[in-house]
C-alpha cells in the first residue's frame, strides 16, 4: 500500500508512561499531527473549524521507546458524502508499531455536511492508489 503523506516524528519524554514507552493515547495525536499535514497537502485549512475527528480504531503492535526514530504513513482510503476514512502506519525504528483508522466528519456551521468538491478532487489528484467512493 501507498501513502502519499509521510511524517517524521520526535518522541518527547512527555509522550512517555510509566513503563517508559509511549502511551498508548499518544499515537493518536502522532496521527492527528500526520492528519494535519495531510489536510494542508489537499489545501485544507485545518485551523477553519471544518473538520471533527468520529471514530478511532488502533491496532497497537509494538512499542515506541523514548528516542526512537519515528514516521506517520497517512493516506485517505474512502470518502462518504460527508466523511472520509483515514489509514495511517506508525513506523518505530523502521518497524511497524501501530495502524489506525480515523473517521473525520466535514462540518459547516457546526454541522455535518457534504464534503466539497474541490477537496474530493484534491484528495483524489494527491493519492496514487484507488479511494473507494471517488
Amino acid at each position: 500500500m501507498k501513502f502519499p503523506v509521510r511524517v517524521p516524528i520526535e518522541v518527547r519524554f512527555s509522550d512517555l508512561d510509566t513503563l517508559k514507552h509511549v502511551n498508548n493515547a499518544v499515537y493518536l495525536t502522532y496521527d492527528e499531527v500526520a492528519r494535519g499535514h495531510y489536510l494542508r497537502r489537499v489545501g485544507a485549512a485545518i485551523d477553519g473549524g471544518n473538520f471533527v475527528m468520529a471514530r478511532a480504531e488502533v491496532d497497537y503492535i509494538r512499542p515506541i521507546l523514548f528516542a526512537e526514530p519515528v514516521e506517520i504513513a497517512i493516506r485517505v482510503e474512502k470518502v462518504g458524502n460527508s466523511s472520509f476514512r483515514t489509514l495511517s502506519e506508525t513506523w518505530a525504528s523502521g518497524e511497524l508499531a501501530a495502524r489506525i483508522k480515523v473517521v473525520v466528519v466535514w462540518l459547516e456551521d457546526g454541522k455535518p455536511a457534504r464534503i466539497p468538491d474541490w477537496l474530493r478532487e484534491a484528495i483524489r489528484a494527491l493519492e496514487t492508489e484507488p479511494v473507494e467512493g471517488l
